[in-house]
This record gives structure tokens, sequence and C-alpha cells, in this order.
């Protein structure tokens, strides 16, 4: 698995990812801040980040002895746009239902 889809989805899988990216859209933060929320092991946290780099999702900077994490945006866009395909497809099939069930309710009257 390397195409950068299934790396996206793979990384926004997990409930902790989504909280870091979640918290990564408010501004850059150190690995400290990310991992306050969570009772985790630094080692769990550091893999989790680890994931969500491979994934593209955040970029980890160097500021003196600090390594702050930020957002990327780009592979959460991509992801939007292959589920926005489906869901016009959701939407057609939702109106025929729609359409259908109206003329089963006229057919009874």
């Amino acid at each position: 698995m390397n195409d950068p889809l299934s790396l996206t989805f793979a990384a926004l899988a997990d409930p902790t990812r989504r909280a870091m990216l979640a918290r990564l859209a408010q501004g850059p933060a150190t690995v400290k801040e990310l991992a306050e929320p969570f009772a985790l092991s630094m080692p769990a946290i550091s893999k989790h980040l680890k994931v969500l780099e491979h994934a593209g999702l955040i970029e980890r900077g160097r500021e003196a002895q600090w390594r702050p994490a930020q957002l990327k945006a780009k592979p959460l866009k991509d992801a939007s746009e292959w589920l926005e395909h489906y869901r016009e497809n959701w939407e057609e099939n939702f109106d025929r239902l729609e359409a259908y069930l109206r003329q089963l309710q006229e057919d009874l009257r």
C-alpha cells in the first residue's frame, strides 16, 4: 500500500491520529503538545506521528531542539475529492429512491 490515497485513508483510520490532525488544524504543535490529551507512551505518540508523516498529512520542522509538526492539507483535499465523486452517486441513488417511494404512495391512494 503505497499509493497516496491508501496511505491517507489508512492514517485516518485511527481516532488518535484524527485527533492529532484536528489539533494541528489549529496551528503547529510540538510532540509534547500533541501527546497531552492521550494516555499513551511517547514511543506510541511517535509511531502515530510517523504514520501521519509517511502519509504526507503532516510535516515536521526543526526549531532549536524542538520539532513542531504542522498539517499538510493536500492529502486531505485529495481524499475529499475522491469521496465527493461517490457522494454525487449516492445522492442520485437517494433521489431515485425518493421518487420511487413517492410513486408508491400515490399508487396507494
